[in-house]
């Protein structure tokens, strides 16, 4: 695992000199990641090195998109675990900062803005979150030049929030996704759900389950939608919805009333004590 800035360069420059390619020089993908990698990342990586020569993997913890750094300091870190699956799916280079190396003292006065949009749906209860993201994101993108950067679908106001800064600072990086890994009841793959008991986790699965009960109903409009979903949710104490919203794909605001065509489906909600995201295309008749 690389740790600091120096060693990442030098081992890019290695793997670059090692790649066996035609091109005039490998592309390199990028893997922005926390760590404590479960299954959904694995497929992250796998898209990567399908359309990569040099695959680099990020396990850094940002502080910037937690609320304190007592949060930060909280999350879940399984660095050697990390480090024995990614060596599995051939990944060139593992880059594990601390957060001194990448934010030293006085980085705090630059920041990427995520505008409006990152004060919306996952921006609305945390301000600080998508700045955070995008700034980080940037600086990696500044370290690796990675031709490609891959993304999971779970995320979607990340993806279109990372499209977007890429678009408007000429980064000129593609970005894949990847489809949202479930388990079987549905829940997407993620740190917080092992920490759920049994009867948490029965009640988080009413959420992918409220999604599709608004996409079967889609073809009724979108206040029908939004009426199924809500209505799975019902009488379940143990959710605390945040937002449940349909979204414009090209814009990813609220559709009016009328929308027709494909469409977003985001919710967030509280269970026992952990914060669950997820979302699900539609399609408006």
């Amino acid at each position: 695992m690389i740790s600091t800035v120096p060693e990442l360069r030098t081992r890019l420059a290695q793997a670059s000199a090692a790649a066996p390619t035609d091109r005039l020089a490998p592309t390199v993908a990028l893997v922005s990641t926390l760590g404590a990698l479960h299954e959904g990342h694995v497929d992250l990586v796998r898209l990567a090195r399908e359309r990569a020569d040099i695959v680099v993997v990020s396990t850094f913890v940002n502080p910037l998109r937690f609320r304190t750094t007592d949060d930060a300091a909280a999350y879940p870190t399984t660095p050697s675990v990390d480090r024995a699956l990614l060596d599995s799916l051939g990944v060139d280079v593992v880059f594990a900062p601390a957060a001194s190396e990448l934010l030293p003292a006085g980085f705090a006065t630059t920041r990427i803005s995520a505008g409006d949009l990152g004060l919306r749906y996952e921006g609305r209860s945390r301000p600080y979150y998508f700045d955070g993201l995008l700034t980080v994101e940037a600086l990696l993108f500044h370290l690796v030049r990675p031709d490609l950067a891959v993304y999971g679908e779970r995320d979607l106001q990340r993806v279109f929030l990372v499209r977007r800064m890429i678009g408007d600072l000429a980064f000129g990086i593609d970005v894949a996704t990847v489809p949202t890994v479930r388990s079987d009841d549905g829940l997407p793959l993620s740190s917080r759900v092992a920490l759920l008991d049994d009867d948490d986790r029965r009640a988080a699965a009413r959420l992918p389950a409220a999604l599709e009960a608004a996409a079967s109903t889609a073809d009724r409009g979108v206040d029908a939608c939004i009426a199924a979903a809500q209505s799975t949710l019902m009488g379940e104490a143990r959710i605390r919805l945040d937002y449940l919203s349909v979204v414009d794909p090209a814009t990813f605001l609220p559709v009016d009333e009328g929308h027709a065509g494909r469409a977003h489906m985001l919710i967030a909600a509280t269970v026992g004590g952990h914060r669950f995201v997820d979302n699900t295309d539609i399609y408006v008749h």
